[in-house]
């Protein structure tokens, strides 16, 4: 498997934990599953802490406060009705792939809603790294056909890499 993820760890914590492994294991289940060639797309991951996704979540958001996962689509996707697909992004070549987007994802937070939540780490951030890359890919949950369209998409690729429905 090429990695088609570049990930960035300001948090060594995140180092130690095998983010960049796991995000490009996501990647490349959320592309297959898309009937994307995964060789021909790039995501640019950011491993960081709580800090420093408030200052990004009130930079781009207006909200000055952690949040799990943020994602920055390189192009808007999104369906124009409730529900419907949303646009396929242009695949680049092998030697000058299509970027994506990026992603940041926070230590303190997901290992808070891990614990709460009752479920593993590892099990959580792959859901959340699911989550990003499928917003990068034009899905969204602020309406409900949207949102019922991209829960059972990551139902159906976290079960294609052995997880459990997050949302039962």
């Amino acid at each position: 498997m090429e990695p088609l993820v570049e990930t960035l760890t300001e948090d060594p914590r995140w180092e130690a934990f095998g983010l960049g492994a796991m995000a490009d294991r996501a990647a490349h289940a959320v592309l297959a599953d898309q009937g994307l060639p995964a060789e021909r797309f790039l995501v640019s991951l950011l491993g960081c802490s709580d800090t420093r996704i408030a200052e990004l979540n009130a930079d781009f958001r207006g909200k000055p406060q952690p949040t799990n996962v943020l994602s920055w689509p390189s192009d808007e996707r999104g369906a124009g009705e409730d529900g419907g697909a949303p646009c396929r992004p242009d695949p680049g070549t092998i030697e000058m792939p299509e970027e994506l987007g990026d992603i940041a994802i926070a230590w303190e937070t997901c290992a808070r809603e891990a614990q709460d939540q009752g479920k593993s780490m590892s099990d959580h951030v792959a859901h959340l790294l699911v989550h990003g890359l499928l917003h990068l890919l034009g899905y969204d949950h602020l309406r409900d056909g949207d949102a019922a369209l991209m829960e059972a998409a990551e139902v159906r690729i976290l079960a294609k890499l052995g997880l459990a429905d997050p949302y039962e």
